[in-house]
C-alpha cells in the first residue's frame, strides 16, 4: 500500500510516498480502507522539527516517527476476532496518534481507540479533519477553558481549522463569540455564528475596550501579555500552539494561561468528546469547512499550501 513518510526534518520536499506492507488487524483492531485523511499545521511544524526544543520528544537529529497524518475517515475492510462494535463495510472516522500515520491507504485502529461510525450526513473528506479541528477545540473550550453558557469568548484565528471549529462549538455551548480573522474571511466567520468579527488587518482586538472570559488563540499569534488587559479577572488565555513563553507562563500562572497537548490526554476522555461531537454532527449543528483537497501522491503540495498561511478551514487528502 501507499503511505506518506518523512525521514528527516525540512521542507515539504522531504516527504515521500512509498510502498509499505498492508497492515493486518490484531484481534482487537479493525482494518480501515482510508477514503480521506487530514493535513494540519501541527504536522508541518513536526516535519520542520519546530520549535526546536520539541525535538527532545520528536527525535533530536531525525524524527522517531516517520509517518504523517492523524485524522482519517474510511470503510472497515476487515475486523479482528474480538471486535463487537463494528462490522465490515461500516463507514468510520477518527484519529490514530503516535503510530502508523493516516496519510496512507490503510490503517489498523483498536476498537476502543478514537474511532466512531461516520454520520451519514457528512462526507469522508468532511469527517477526516474532525479530530484535528473539532476534537482539539472542544477539548480546549470544554475542559481546559471551562467555557460556560453566557460567557464571552474571543477566537483568534477564527477562519482556520481550529478556529472555524471553535466558533461553532462556542455557539453550541451558548457563549457570546468574537472571531478574529482577515478581511476576506469575515463573511465565513459570521456565517458560522460569530456574534462579532474583528478584522485583524484593520483593528487590534486588545485595544477595542471589550472584555472576555476566555481568549482562545488557535494560531499562536498573540500572547497572554498582550491579552491580559482585555481578560476579566477570572479570565483565561488558552492556546494549543506550543512555545517556550506559553509553556513557562502556563507553569507560573496556571490559572491564567493554559496549554494542553490534546493528543496526550487519556484516550477514554478523547473518545468521550468524540462521541459528543458525533451527535452534534448528526443533528446538523456543526459543519466542516474544507478549503482544498489533494491526492495522496500530491501531499507535499498540501504542506506547501499550509505554509503559505492562507488556508481556510481544513485540507483533506483523498484516496480513490
Amino acid at each position: 500500500m501507499k503511505a506518506a513518510v518523512y525521514t528527516q526534518y525540512g521542507s515539504p520536499d522531504v516527504i515521500q510516498v512509498i510502498d509499505i506492507k498492508k497492515p493486518t488487524p490484531k484481534p482487537n483492531e479493525v482494518l480501515v480502507k482510508i477514503k480521506a485523511s487530514s493535513v494540519t499545521r501541527a504536522e508541518t511544524m513536526m516535519r520542520q522539527g519546530k520549535p526546536k526544543f520539541g525535538r527532545l520528544f520528536l527525535g533530536l537529529l531525525k524524527p522517531k516517527n516517520t509517518s504523517l497524518g492523524t485524522g482519517f475517515s474510511g470503510v472497515v475492510e476487515a475486523i479482528g476476532s474480538q471486535i463487537t462494535k463494528f462490522k465490515v463495510a461500516d463507514e468510520v472516522f477518527g484519529e490514530k496518534l503516535f503510530s502508523n500515520g493516516t496519510n496512507a491507504e490503510y490503517i489498523c485502529v483498536p476498537e476502543d481507540g478514537i474511532i466512531e461510525k461516520k454520520p451519514n450526513n457528512i462526507t469522508h473528506e468532511q469527517a477526516a479533519p474532525i479530530c484535528d479541528g473539532f476534537l482539539t477545540s472542544y477539548s480546549f473550550l470544554k475542559d481546559i477553558g471551562n467555557l460556560k453558557k453566557g460567557q464571552y469568548i474571543l477566537v483568534n484565528g477564527a477562519s482556520g481549522s481550529l478556529g472555524t471549529a471553535a466558533v461553532q462549538l462556542a455557539k453550541v455551548m451558548g457563549a457570546k463569540v468574537t472571531g478574529v480573522c482577515s478581511t476576506k474571511n469575515i463573511d465565513l466567520v459570521t456565517s458560522l455564528g460569530a456574534d462579532h468579527v474583528i478584522d485583524y488587518k484593520m483593528q487590534d482586538f486588545t485595544k477595542q475596550g471589550d472584555f472576555y472570559d476566555v481568549i482562545y488563540d488557535s494560531v499562536g499569534k498573540s500572547s497572554y501579555r498582550k491579552c491580559e488587559k482585555v481578560l476579566y479577572n477570572q479570565g483565561v488565555f488558552i492556546t494549543p500552539v506550543l512555545s517556550f513563553k506559553v509553556l513557562w507562563r502556563s507553569i507560573i500562572m496556571p490559572k491564567k494561561v493554559k496549554f494542553s497537548a490534546t493528543g496526550i490526554r487519556k484516550q477514554e476522555e478523547l473518545k468521550g468528546l468524540l462521541t459528543e461531537l458525533t451527535t452534534f454532527f448528526k443533528k446538523g449543528k456543526l459543519i466542516t469547512i474544507i478549503d482544498k483537497t489533494y491526492k495522496l501522491e500530491n501531499i507535499a503540495d498540501a504542506h506547501k499550501y499550509l505554509e503559505t498561511g492562507h488556508k481556510i478551514g481544513n485540507l483533506a487528502i483523498i484516496n480513490p
